[in-house]
């Protein structure tokens, strides 16, 4: 019985996941959740029960990322495995893996060795720091989710964009980032203002580094952030928070004089947001024509009515009646819908259906698990 698919958007396309931990997971649950048929490879010599890079199988980090995907065993150092990993790469669209840059050429799975057998193959590489080059071997501190979760996103755009690119072109490409250059990329505007200005930034904590008074500020219950960008929404500021005087002192007249006096200003507009609720400020700032938001604890965004309506906590069918809900994704498109089609594989889940899909015959199957190979 066919795997049920997220959507119908991505689902004429194949993957085949050898990621780990967070950034290739992120990349490869962006594919699954728009309907692809994601094959996760578990490696047959990790211990299922124990513990693993990613943590508990059953744990609602490994939940939340691999979702909406089936799962097989495979021994890659076998020579049997590779060989079962390559029928299944000439049948494949997508490869997507995370592996120290010199493994995958050890394993016989690099880019090059696939691309001879499927030239169509697209394959994405997350790493810390490249490919190559003077850092391309050095250690990284795993888990810190801005790199990993943009890197992520970042090889799941490209290899879109790959895809689209070899309808024209009838060739794959092999698709590369690394969470050294999505955090360079998320630099953004700071980035230019030494690349185009040669001005270094200097750390701002919760403040924006120019448009002041931008940041949190305390409440009488909690905390709201405050973005001022521009005169006209400062003006609009000190007047709803009953300070129009503020507007006419030198030291903050101007916004390089904001800027310059930012800590003094900062104190001056806290001692009078702490007299209202953050309920209070949010409404009359809002009114005024001054952005605010509140400043949630988990579960205040949760029981958010806009977090409600938009119905992105979703609950994950399962035949265990297990409590799985997760985050799902940010993106609606009207006729082809994301949704929480099936809950994450268990080790090794669906082997002999995926290799049954791939055209191995029964007893190929059988002689596999005979030999350990998957």
């Amino acid at each position: 019985m066919p795997s049920p698919r997220a959507s119908q958007a991505l689902s004429r396309f194949t993957v085949l996941d050898l990621t780990r931990v967070r950034s290739g997971p992120t990349c490869v649950r962006q594919l699954a959740d728009w309907g692809a048929n994601v094959i996760k490879i578990d490696a047959l010599m990790e211990d299922a029960a124990g513990e693993q890079p990613g943590g508990p199988r059953h744990g609602s980090d490994f939940q939340n990322l691999h979702r909406n995907k089936r799962a097989m065993t495979l021994n890659l150092k076998d020579p049997k495995g590779l060989e079962v990993f390559k029928r299944l790469a000439r049948q494949a669209d997508v490869v997507v893996e995370n592996f120290r840059p010199d493994v995958k050429a050890k394993l016989g799975i690099d880019y090059e060795s696939l691309r001879q057998i499927n030239p169509r193959i697209v394959y994405g590489s997350i790493s810390g720091f490249g490919q190559d080059g003077p850092y391309h071997k050095g250690p990284m501190r795993v888990g810190i989710p801005v790199a990993d979760l943009t890197g992520g996103l970042f090889c799941a755009i490209g290899i879109l964009t790959a895809l689209l690119e070899r309808e024209v072109s009838g060739e794959g490409q092999w698709v590369q980032t690394s969470l050294l250059q999505a955090q360079i990329f998320m630099l953004d505007f700071q980035a230019s203002r030494w690349l185009m200005e040669k001005d270094v930034a200097k750390q701002a904590g919760n403040n924006h580094p120019t448009s002041i008074p931008t940041g949190v500020f305390k409440t009488s219950d909690g905390y709201i952030n405050i973005a001022t960008t521009g005169g006209r929404i400062w003006e609009r500021c000190a007047q709803a928070i009953g300070a129009p005087e503020l507007v006419t002192n030198p030291d903050y007249a101007t916004a390089p004089a904001r800027s310059k006096n930012r800590d003094t200003l900062n104190a001056t507009i806290s001692k009078l947001t702490e007299k209202k609720s953050t309920e209070t400020w949010v409404r009359e700032l809002n009114e005024a024509g001054v952005p605010c938001g509140p400043i949630y604890s988990i579960d205040q965004v949760f029981e958010d009515a806009q977090v409600k309506h938009l119905g992105i906590a979703q609950h994950v069918p399962n035949d265990e009646n297990r409590h799985i809900q997760l985050v799902g994704q940010p993106v609606t498109l009207s006729r082809t819908p994301s949704r929480m089609a099936v809950r994450p594989p268990e080790f090794g889940e669906q082997t002999e259906e995926v290799l049954a899909e791939f055209g191995f015959a029964k007893d190929e199957i059988a002689e596999l698990r005979q030999r350990k190979v998957v």
